[in-house]
């Protein structure tokens, strides 16, 4: 039988020119092997002159062979065929050569972390004179002990990721919620937010105060109205330019700000996009009770705090603080920005969207 391998055309060429025996008067020796017999082996060498080789004699070109050697009997090839730990698998693809601990651990030293198990107490008494009664107490006489396998994980009860195996800390105790990376503030700019996750998503819980982008350029501020009016650049404002309504509400920004590539957010987090505004106002129910969910002065049940910060008009005026709050998206719409607004008293919450010189508050959310 030949080998699949070798050219049909090859072999019948050969059966045609090629004598029955090892001499020849053209000068060319068929016979590549000298055992007076033209066949496959006769070939294999022919062609190794032309850069093929059978290295392993096995009848298939090294360039065609999948083992150029031999499978031990793990299938392994050219392997040893060793099984050491007597397991039925050879050491070529036996993951343990040896043994499991009790932990898992291939040839560990099983469970080798002393915890206590039990205290062990005595109860004696004494009789106090002054008292003219018996004193019963306890008290430890000895302290029993066991060994545990060494489970690293978070040993604080109160964390979000606490692994009531582990007894060995490994500072990987988190005390968010996950969708906001386990952590419940960030702090960007000096400033601390706190967090709240709401469906998958993790926002801010506070509207953004931030006087810099995020790689630390300062974004103008104190600009009067006709200054405001007629930028074309990203710029912040305190509505009414008063203290304690930058510690109540935040800051206002223009559009600008919001599109600049410098980013208004911190790192990992940005201004939502209508879409993400979208998908927190379907999670609360919709459109049209999602605002009961979000401002602060009603139910406030989905944690977002919304606080009625008005807004700085594209004419630089301030206007309807204490009645809405108005956030801007990072998406633009027919020359202005889409915005996302509920109003003080009612359950919904609007979308449109306003000229890009409005200035309008911010949340960030968790990329």
């Amino acid at each position: 039988m030949r080998p699949a391998h070798l050219p049909v055309f090859v072999l019948l060429l050969l059966s045609i020119v090629a004598p029955a025996s090892a001499q020849t008067d053209c000068g060319w020796n068929p016979d590549y092997n000298g055992d007076n017999v033209i066949g496959i082996a006769d070939l294999l060498g022919l062609l190794g002159v032309f850069s093929e080789e059978d290295s392993d004699g096995d009848g298939i070109y090294d360039s065609q062979d999948d083992c150029v050697g031999a499978y031990d009997e793990c299938g392994v090839c050219n392997g040893t065929g060793v099984d050491s730990d007597g397991d039925g698998l050879c050491d070529d693809v036996d993951d343990c050569v040896g043994g499991y601990d009790e932990c898992g651990v291939c040839n560990g030293p099983g469970p080798n972390i002393p915890i206590i198990a039990e205290i062990v107490y005595a109860t004696d008494s004494v009789y106090l004179e002054p008292l003219d009664s018996w004193y019963t107490f306890e008290y430890a006489v000895d302290t029993l002990y066991t060994y545990v396998c060494p489970v690293s994980g978070c040993m604080d009860e109160e964390a979000g990721n606490y692994n009531p195996e582990a007894v060995i800390s490994d500072d990987s105790c988190t005390y968010g919620p996950a969708e906001c990376g386990g952590v419940s503030t960030v702090t960007y700019d000096g400033y601390t937010y706190d967090l709240v996750a709401i469906g998958d998503q993790c926002w801010f819980k506070e509207n953004l105060r931030t006087s810099v982008y995020s790689n630390g350029d300062a974004i103008p501020g104190e600009l009067s109205n006709s200054e405001w009016s007629s930028t074309n650049s990203g710029a912040r404002a305190i509505y009414d330019n008063s203290t304690a309504n930058l510690d109540l509400y935040g800051r206002l920004y223009n559009w600008y700000a919001v599109d600049d590539s410098r980013g208004l957010c911190p790192a990992e987090w940005h201004v939502p996009s209508d879409g993400e505004w979208t998908e927190l106002t379907d999670y609360l129910g919709g459109e049209s009770v999602a605002g009961s969910h979000m401002a602060s002065s009603s139910s406030n049940s989905s944690g977002f705090s919304g606080l009625p910060g008005g807004y700085r008009g594209d004419d630089g005026f301030f206007g309807f603080v204490g009645f809405f709050g108005t956030w801007w998206s990072s998406s633009p719409s027919d020359g202005g920005a889409w915005h996302h607004q509920i109003y003080s008293g009612f359950n919904n919450v609007f979308r449109s969207y306003y000229d890009l010189r409005y200035g309008l508050s911010v949340r960030c959310v968790r990329d």
